[in-house]
């Protein structure tokens, strides 16, 4: 059996004023293409797949085109809900895609036995038996109790997703024993495990999330295929628990790793192999910092990352002319004739009332919610837990917010 393990593609983002539908399109096209190469049976897509609940048009489409795709092309597709996904968005096409050999997961059922999914080979005979676990929810799984600490809230959420784990996984068990084949169990996931390594584009979305969940508390299948970190890594060193992260920047933090998606062996004994492909890069992005000085070689060479016509998209931070009232001018006077576009251009956070100036012509089209907040905490001299305490309460307000659109 030969899966494909991808995760957090969120189509439809909106960066900084700008689509990502190319970069989106140019990655499903390059997907296929490796599930024709390599003969994959079936894609794992590990959680957002969209990027917010109420995804535009032509996220849905894109979306829409590979699932037809992959049915011309045999393969399957198994769809697990995140964080940022809908539940009832995602789930409202589950009906008619399964027609179209694809399963939808959107959110925890009431019954394990719905969560375990047996996945065929391309010659028709079971593969696998998938424990289809997708973002867990505070109340999917518990009930708040009155009077908990924060500390016992995630106690408890930890417990309930370890119960939650271990059910399906023995409704996995029962349903290989009925079968009577020596079929390998995959487990999926969409949350933060101890000593994953996160990016500014990961948020949690409710207060009390799991901070991380503990690796000894999986069950033991032969591959856990998990989403929500953007950067692509074993847990804990291990070869059989792992983030495919995301298959595109989704900030100028992530820019310089290199994506990939994760091409899974499995035999009846369980795992053979994991092999990395990695995803070319479709937009260029680059952060920069320095004085106008220093800032200009710079600019030179980041133009030299630009191939096909398509300008590097840059995140400036310029540190030490504070008293130019014309920055953004000067800025632009070294990018011209570069095939580069600033997308962001801030001061050193030493001068954040100056930086704000620089960006007035800035429309609140432009950012997201998360963006705004980002600016105005800025202003502030804060320890870094007390930040971070702030941007976690907030999320958990947008989310709220979210969710109640959807």
């Amino acid at each position: 059996m030969r899966l494909l393990h991808t995760s957090d593609w969120h189509l439809g983002q909106h960066f900084l004023g700008k689509t990502r539908l190319a970069e989106h399109q140019a990655f499903l096209d390059w997907l296929l293409l490796q599930v024709q190469q390599h003969a994959v049976d079936a894609v794992i897509v590990a959680g957002d797949v969209f990027d917010t609940g109420a995804p535009p048009s032509y996220a849905r489409e894109c979306y829409n085109r590979l699932v037809v795709a992959l049915h011309q092309l045999g393969c399957r597709l198994l769809v697990l809900g995140g964080n940022h996904d809908s539940v009832a968005t995602l789930g409202e096409s589950g009906p008619l895609l399964a027609c179209l050999g694809a399963s939808v997961v959107p959110a925890v059922a009431a019954n394990p036995d719905e969560q375990v999914l047996v996945l065929p080979q391309r010659n028709g005979q079971p593969g696998a038996i998938v424990c289809a676990i997708p973002f867990i929810r505070a109340r999917d799984v518990m009930q708040s109790q009155a009077g908990q600490s924060a500390e016992d809230k995630q106690l408890t959420l930890q417990a309930a997703i370890h119960a939650h784990y271990q059910a399906v996984y023995q409704a996995a068990c029962a349903r290989r024993e009925a079968l009577g084949l020596p079929l390998p169990i995959v487990a999926t996931g969409h949350l933060t495990t101890v000593g994953a390594s996160a990016s500014e584009a990961v948020r949690e979305i409710y207060v009390g999330a799991l901070e991380a969940f503990p690796t000894s508390a999986f069950p033991p299948a032969d591959y856990i295929a998990l989403g929500h970190i953007h950067r692509p890594q074993r847990v804990g060193g291990l070869e059989h628990i792992r983030y495919s992260g995301s298959p595109i920047a989704l900030g100028f933090d992530e820019a310089r790793q290199q994506k990939e998606v994760l091409l899974v062996d499995l035999e009846p004994l369980g795992l053979m192999g994991v092999t990395a492909l990695p995803v070319p890069c479709f937009q260029p992005m680059l952060s920069l910092t320095g004085t106008l000085d220093e800032l200009a070689p710079q600019l030179q060479q980041a133009a030299s990352l630009g191939e096909g016509g398509k300008p590097v998209w840059l995140d400036i931070q310029v540190r030490g002319d504070d008293y130019l009232s014309d920055l953004q001018p000067r800025v632009q006077a070294l990018c011209d004739g570069l095939p580069v576009e600033v997308l962001r251009l801030r001061r050193a956070r030493s001068n954040a009332p100056a930086a704000l100036q620089a960006s007035q012509r800035e429309t609140l089209d432009e950012l997201t919610p998360f963006d705004v907040f980002d600016k105005r905490l800025a202003q502030e001299q804060l320890d870094d837990a007390l930040r971070a305490q702030l941007a976690a309460r907030y999320a958990s307000v947008v989310a709220s917010l979210q969710e109640g659109a959807a």
